[in-house]
């Protein structure tokens, strides 16, 4: 892995062999991305996700041929109640989902919740009687990996891309990246600003570069309608 290595095409594109710009394709764990963001104080909704995703590429360097984004609708059932016994309803809405599919270059992968049951809000849980409100629900994501390791084994295969710029933290993903690398494609890791983890020495041991991304400008209240997750750790 290396930081950067850039060389200036006459003609304003760039190739680290002094070609023209070179063909990339943005991948986004909405998870990795969502979580960090929240935790930074920002909005996250569709205008966030797509300026971020225009912050990823380097236009003098790269021309962006898709963005690929990953994410799980909210989660839709009826669960029982860990202390009254009641039922609970979610009912969120994923046309979010559908509007960023409709934006320039996006392209939409949904992977799904798993209800998990119901872990404690704060810990130790003591002191006095226990409510609902005491508890809130544990969801799983699913799906979402696969679905990443298999477009990047995709991508590798069709041979129109020269690089992969992935915003992920998930070590699971090195499969992926040593067979694109194989393949022939550059493979650039997309470091998060703070209060992202940063990425692993395993991680970055299979990728070529590292790029360290800004944050837009347009901190504002969560909006409705898109989960707000909790922190990811890099697995």
């Amino acid at each position: 892995m290396q930081e950067s290595l850039r060389t200036v095409h006459p003609r304003g594109g760039f190739s680290r062999f002094g070609a023209e710009a070179m063909k990339a394709v943005l991948l986004i764990d909405g998870g990795h991305l969502r979580s960090t963001a929240v935790s930074a104080g920002f909005a996250y909704d569709n205008d966030f996700i797509e300026q971020f995703a225009w912050g990823c590429h380097l236009p003098a360097e790269e021309t962006l041929m898709r963005v690929l984004y990953y994410d799980c609708p909210g989660y839709r059932g009826k669960q029982t109640l860990p202390v009254s016994g009641g039922l609970k309803t979610f009912a969120a809405s994923d046309s979010w989902l559908g509007d960023l599919a409709s934006r320039e270059l996006f392209a939409v992968r949904r992977g799904t919740l798993a209800f998990r049951g119901w872990v404690p809000r704060n810990i130790p849980v003591a002191g006095r009687g226990l409510t609902d409100d005491d508890f809130k629900p544990n969801f799983e994501q699913k799906g979402v990996d696969m679905r990443i390791g298999l477009d990047i084994a995709s991508i590798s295969a069709a041979g129109r891309a020269d690089r992969i710029l992935l915003v992920s933290a998930d070590t699971d993903l090195i499969p992926a990246t040593k067979h694109a690398r194989k393949s022939g494609l550059q493979v650039v890791g997309i470091q998060l600003p703070p209060p992202a983890i940063n990425l692993r020495p395993q991680f970055l041991a299979h990728i070529d570069f590292k790029r360290t991304v800004a944050w837009p400008d347009r901190p504002q209240e969560q909006p409705e309608g898109i989960p707000i997750g909790k922190p990811v750790i890099p697995g």
